[in-house]
């Protein structure tokens, strides 16, 4: 057992942790970091970057497959599963090593183990239930993150019913797969095993695919999705599943009729839970709603000292809005003038299917719910000259503005790299630039980011190219 004093220790490794640390130690602050499982987290290791690494070579194996349309020759197409698994673990591995090099150089000290709270200020670290260390800080910041929910009757066995982990390191490549959720995991794994030729199925809950999209956006990728090969089903629920050997029988329901289909594997995507259990929560101030911890605008919780960040603090689940939220946290413990609370309208999402979809700011709906008089504009990829270019010409980019003041609302795109341009609009939002600043801004040709000058134009009825 050892006795070490700090100024902050931090309970988990992930985007919101080890940047937490990352700042508190730039601004001289004494840092702990304890970590049970893997630095980066699960986005750097389990979630945010293995799947770029598949997708990305999902990408490449759909344009190999084209390669006539460009001129191209190719024969004998394939991939080795294998290949692909480990060069995606390859990506992860480089990352968390990154991590770890960081951490180091920024003197922060790091504890592999499970942090729990002690007490005021206290905080014990174990392994494998051996104590570890006994760590007191002034300050201590929750970032233990969240898992994948499951459902009864449907719990992951790791063969044949899959959460993101075991479908991040598949041992086939099924040809029969159903998908539970069409949230932003369900949607990219699905996008990866319909390139790869599943026979690709996804059940969805409520009544569109990607449901916290532009219902316009939603729209779109369904039809997108379902001219690729994949099947669909909306306002719809797996109301059985029953296992053999190496496939699985499952029954959906949609609009009263219920069919039963036959898969190799089921991906669940439903969700996910906060890792709350086994923090020492117990007898403190600390509250906890639905799985994750109850926080104010400075990340603060109900029991002094203690703060929570990223997804075990609530939605959106996203790696870059725990990073932010552990700034805000770390400069506002440090007193620094002018820290300003996380405004999740200037939080922007981003799926990276195909084709992307990627948003920020309010929906047209959300913005008249709101009761905003709206202009809207929209501009497609077949107008954009790099597109065609490109050979991307299925997509748009919609922006939503208030009709009154030209405040842009919101933004929203589905086609090639919008993930990558979505940062211009979301810089405009947080800058409070008008349509007038927009419109006169000058934008590279010949580029993609043009159809989001174009889109601008359209909602005031000045569209040059559409």
């Amino acid at each position: 057992m050892s006795d070490t004093s700090f100024d902050i220790v931090v309970i988990g490794g992930g985007p919101g942790g080890y940047v937490a640390a990352i700042r508190a130690a730039q601004l001289g602050l004494k840092v702990a970091v304890v970590e049970r499982e893997h630095l980066g987290g699960i986005c750097l290791n389990w979630g945010c970057i293995p799947t770029k690494a598949l997708l990305r070579t999902a990408e490449v194996f759909r344009n190999m497959k084209h390669a006539d349309s460009f001129g191209l020759s190719a024969q004998g197409i394939g991939f080795d599963l294998a290949k692909v698994v480990a060069r995606s673990r390859g990506v992860a591995g480089q990352l968390k090593a990154g991590v770890t090099h960081l951490l180091k150089k920024n003197k922060v000290a790091v504890f592999d183990g499970q942090g729990k709270l002690a007490g005021k200020g206290k905080v014990a670290v174990s392994k494998d239930g051996k104590p570890v260390a006994d760590l007191a800080a002034r300050h201590i910041i929750l970032a233990t993150g969240a898992r994948a929910r499951t459902m009864p009757g449907f719990e992951p066995d790791g063969k044949l019913v899959w959460t993101y982990k075991e479908a991040l390191v598949p041992d086939v490549a099924p040809k029969r797969l159903l998908v539970i959720g069409s949230g932003a995991i369900g949607i990219e794994f699905a996008s990866f095993f319909n390139a790869l030729g599943s026979e690709v199925t996804v059940v969805e809950m409520l009544d569109r695919v990607l449901p916290v999209e532009d219902e316009e956006i939603s729209a779109f990728a369904r039809k997108s999705f379902e001219k690729q090969g994949m099947k669909i089903f909306t306002s719809a629920a797996v109301k059985g599943l029953t296992k053999s050997a190496s496939e699985v029988k499952v029954t959906i329901e949609a609009f009263g009729k219920s069919q039963e289909i036959t898969v190799d594997r089921v991906i669940l995507a439903i969700g996910i839970v906060g890792n709350v259990e086994g923090l020492g929560l117990e007898g403190t101030k600390v509250v906890v709603d639905r799985t994750h911890v109850v926080v104010n605008q400075w990340l603060e919780t109900g029991e002094p000292g203690v703060y929570a960040i990223g997804d075990l603090a609530g939605p959106p689940w996203l790696a870059h809005k725990a990073s932010h939220e552990a700034v805000i946290c770390v400069e506002k413990i440090a007193g620094l003038p002018h820290v300003h609370p996380l405004d999740v309208t200037l939080i922007p999402g981003c799926t990276y299917c195909h084709p992307q979809v990627a948003s920020v700011g309010l929906s047209e709906a959300k913005a008249k719910e709101k009761g905003h008089a709206v202009k809207i504009g929209r501009f497609p990829f077949i107008g954009n000259g790099k597109a065609i270019a490109l050979g991307e010409t299925e997509g748009m980019v919609k922006t939503v503005f208030d009709a009154k003041t030209g405040e842009l609302l919101g933004a929203h795109m589905i086609g090639a790299e919008v993930t990558e341009l979505i940062q211009g609009y979301m810089v405009a939002k947080t800058l409070e630039t008008t349509e007038a600043d927009l419109m006169n801004a000058v934008f590279p040709h010949p580029t993609l980011s043009e159809m989001m000058h174009e889109s601008v134009l359209d909602a005031f009825g000045r569209a040059i190219h559409f």
